[in-house]
């Protein structure tokens, strides 16, 4: 309904969630911490400042955006993102959770393939303030936060 996909556009969260690594995507398999038939979470390749290891909960099929997402769909995504949010709780030991979905380049989209973000929180770590700064987390960094996901999972 509200497309913004440019011409040839490769995407490249589809690429991820089929397993292709390389320049098209930046998602590593190791990325992934959870992966079923409907959905895929990994650990996002840009860290914000005080906030790494956040996680991206996306449908496996393309559904560009909010306006284009079934209600069922959207339950399983939001199933999905609470046992990932309970789970980073735990693991990383937070003081909280943010659930971001941008929508259209308006509203921030820049890859063109729904996805929630679920940021962990600590007090004072002014993620909207750095929100604009995010960095390329190395691989080493994004395994680790991963591992402490998929042992939070592993224990329950």
């Amino acid at each position: 309904m509200y497309s913004h996909v440019p011409k040839d556009y490769i995407c490249p969260i589809c690429l991820g969630v089929s397993g292709v690594e390389g320049k098209g995507t930046l998602l590593l398999q190791q990325d992934v911490i959870y992966q079923g038939k409907i959905v895929t979470a990994f650990i996002n390749s840009f860290w914000i400042k005080n906030n790494p290891g956040h996680v991206i909960v996306v449908p496996n099929e393309h559904v560009e955006n909010v306006y284009d997402l079934s209600p069922d769909l959207a339950t399983h995504i939001f199933v999905i993102a609470q046992k990932i949010s309970l789970a980073m709780k735990v693991a990383y030991k937070c003081d909280g959770i943010t659930l971001l979905q941008n929508n259209e380049p308006a509203g921030g989209q820049h890859a063109f393939h729904y996805h929630l973000h679920i940021f962990p929180r600590y007090d004072g770590d002014e993620l909207h303030k750095h929100m604009d700064n995010k960095q390329l987390a190395d691989p080493a960094s994004r395994a680790t936060y991963a591992a402490k996901i998929r042992r939070y999972f592993n224990t329950k």
